[in-house]
Order: C-alpha cells, then sequence, then structure tokens
C-alpha cells in the first residue's frame, strides 16, 4: 500500500502506483454511495484532481488513502440529489432484480429486499454529514482519524456523527448496529 507521495510530487510518472495501488478501492466506495455507471467516471475524476493537487498533499494531516477518499466523498457529495433519489427509490422499490434469474436468488433477494428498503429510508434520513461518517467507516473502513483526515474534521467530530447516526439507524431500523 502506498502511504506516501514522496517522488510523485518531482516526478508525475510515480503518482501511477498511487492510481495502481487505490483505484480500484476508491472505485468500489463510490460505486456504493451512487450508480455504478458513474463510479468509474467519479473514481477517474478522483485521481485526476489528486494528480493535480498532488504537490498540496501534506502527510502530517494524513495518509494518502484517507486523503483520497476525502475527494471521493467531495465528489459524491455534489451528486448528492443523485444519492437522495437513489436510496428514496431503493426504500421505495427494493434491490434491483437479478439478471440471472436463478431461483434461489430470488428468493434471496425478496428476503433482504426489506432489509434494503429499510436500510435505504434510514440512510437517506441521515443528514450528508452523518451519511458521509458512517459510509467512510461500513465501506471504505476508515478508522476514526481516517475519516477525519478524509472530511478535514476533527476526530471528535467524526465520533459524535458516528454516535449520532447509529442512535438514528437503530431507531429506524429497529435494531443494534
Amino acid at each position: 500500500m502506498i502511504t506516501s507521495l514522496d517522488g510523485a510530487v518531482a516526478d508525475p510518472e510515480r503518482f501511477a502506483t498511487v492510481f495502481d495501488a487505490h483505484y480500484e478501492e476508491i472505485r468500489r466506495y463510490i460505486g456504493r454511495r451512487l450508480d455504478l455507471d458513474i463510479a468509474e467516471d467519479l473514481a477517474a475524476e478522483t485521481f485526476l484532481i489528486a494528480f493535480r493537487r498532488r504537490d498540496s498533499f501534506d502527510a502530517a494531516k494524513g495518509g494518502i488513502r484517507p486523503w483520497l477518499y476525502g475527494i471521493a466523498t467531495n465528489l459524491t457529495g455534489r451528486h448528492r440529489r443523485a444519492e437522495m433519489r437513489r436510496y428514496r427509490a431503493l426504500a421505495r422499490s427494493g434491490p434491483p432484480p437479478d439478471d440471472d434469474g436463478h431461483d434461489q436468488r430470488v428468493v434471496d433477494r425478496v428476503s433482504a429486499g426489506v432489509t434494503v428498503q429499510k436500510l435505504s429510508a434510514a440512510l437517506a434520513g441521515l443528514s450528508r454529514g452523518e451519511r458521509d461518517v458512517v459510509l467512510l467507516v461500513a465501506y471504505g473502513e476508515l478508522t476514526y482519524d481516517e475519516v477525519a483526515a478524509a472530511l478535514g474534521v476533527a476526530y471528535g467530530t467524526v465520533a459524535s456523527r458516528l454516535s449520532r447516526a447509529r442512535t438514528k439507524l437503530r431507531d429506524a431500523l429497529g435494531v443494534e448496529v
């Protein structure tokens, strides 16, 4: 895993190692928050922005991974309306149908549909800050410190947003999260 931009500022060709090490993870994160068709574009835009801003990267504020997640989260925020529409649509209709038509997968999808609908509605009910923290922890598997670095907020802000979000999700889902 690449943790530093050493040399990538002076030698832009070395930035390719950052792309190779983190692109797929960032694309998956964006794809979980938005439609997969936009994930490729936003992941590419994330690395374009990172490349252009590579000289302003400050390792003292956190590693490359949270820095990239921060850029990706900001880009995702620009597409927030689409994200909200997606969560609301999933809350109304459940997960998309399975293309392979396999009987067991259909049964599994029907069973999971109720949970997906509730979770989507609960996520749509969170504030943007709360949703960003939850999804960075859940999808990106970032630590509180990494989330703080990604969003440019204090560690305590991450902890309080996550605590509020968990309470809201617990209440909406009727389960312990």
